[in-house]
C-alpha cells in the first residue's frame, strides 16, 4: 500500500509533504507491528455473545455481516474496549460520534472510507496490524485474492467482518453470518416525536452451528449504544379462590405474572 522507498527518492519538491507523510505512516505501521494473536476469540458485547457458540469472535477467520454501521460498531465495540486496534474500511457513512457512543475507542481506530477498487490491498495490508477489521467491499474479489487474504487472517490471527454488497457477491470462505433484522424505531407518534431508539432481531449462523441463533436487542438504545432487552411481565386478571367452606374465610386475593 502507499508508494515505496525508492519511488520516494524520485519525487520533485512538490510532493515532499506526500513523501513525509508515506514515510510517518510507515514508521506507524511498523510500531504497530504485532505477534500473531495469542487469543483464540475477541470478545463481544454481553448482548451479543449467546449469538456465537464460544461467545465470541474466532481468531483468524471471517464472517459475513448486515451493511449496517450500528451493527457493525456493535461487534467492534466489546474488543475495542479490551485494548485491540479496529479498522473500518469502504464505509462512508460510520460516524466518529457513532462509534464513540458504542465505546469504540478512537485513539485505536482506523478508518479508510473510500478506498474504491484498492479496498483489498487495503485491507490485506490492515491484517497484518490490526486484530479486527469491518469492510465493505467496492467490487467482487477474484478467487486468488480471497484465499491469499483467508491465509493472511490464520497468520495473523485476524478477524475479518465482511459486510455484504450486492457489488461483491457472497464471501466464499465465511466462518458464519451476523445478521440484523425487523429493525423497528421507536418515539415518533402520528408525524411528530423524536426518535429514540430501535429495537432489532440478530441472527448468527456458523459452520459449528449451522441452526440460526436469535437476540432481540436495542440498537441503539436510548444511550445510544446497544443494550439487551428483558422479558416484560405481563400481569394477569386478579384471581379470586372460592372458599371451601361457607363459614371459612376466603383466601387471600392472589396474583400471577407470567414471562412476555
Amino acid at each position: 500500500m502507499g508508494i515505496g522507498l525508492d519511488a520516494i527518492a524520485t519525487l520533485t519538491p512538490t510532493d515532499d509533504v506526500r513523501a513525509g507523510e508515506v514515510l510517518r505512516l510507515r514508521r506507524e505501521i511498523g510500531r504497530m507491528q504485532r505477534r500473531r494473536s495469542e487469543f483464540p476469540l475477541l470478545p463481544l458485547d454481553p448482548a451479543l455473545s449467546s449469538l456465537l457458540p464460544d461467545e465470541g469472535l474466532a481468531t483468524g477467520t471471517a464472517y459475513t455481516v448486515s451493511p449496517s454501521p450500528s451493527l457493525v460498531l456493535a461487534l467492534l465495540s466489546a474488543a475495542s474496549q479490551k485494548g485491540h486496534w479496529c479498522a473500518v474500511v469502504g464505509m462512508p457513512t460510520l460516524g466518529i460520534e457513532a462509534a464513540a457512543a458504542y465505546g469504540v475507542d478512537l485513539t485505536r481506530l482506523i478508518l479508510v472510507p473510500d478506498p474504491g477498487e484498492r479496498w483489498m490491498p487495503v485491507t490485506s495490508a490492515l491484517a497484518e496490524v490490526v486484530p479486527l477489521i469491518a469492510v465493505h467491499p467496492g467490487s467482487r474479489a477474484r478467487d486468488a485474492e480471497v484465499s491469499r487474504l483467508s491465509a493472511r487472517l490464520r497468520d495473523r490471527g485476524t478477524t475479518l467482518l465482511v459486510a455484504e454488497s450486492p457489488a461483491a457477491g457472497g464471501w466464499p470462505q465465511s466462518e458464519g453470518a451476523i445478521r440484523l433484522h425487523d429493525p423497528h424505531w421507536h418515539g415518533l407518534g402520528e408525524g411528530w416525536g423524536l426518535l429514540t431508539d430501535r429495537t432489532v432481531t440478530v441472527s448468527a449462523q456458523t459452520r459449528r452451528s449451522p441452526l440460526p441463533t436469535r437476540v432481540t436487542v436495542r440498537l441503539p438504545g436510548p444511550s445510544g449504544t446497544i443494550e439487551a432487552v428483558l422479558p416484560e411481565l405481563t400481569a394477569l386478571p386478579s384471581l379470586r379462590l372460592a372458599p371451601a367452606d361457607a363459614g371459612e374465610a376466603p383466601e387471600p386475593q392472589q396474583r400471577w405474572a407470567v414471562a412476555g
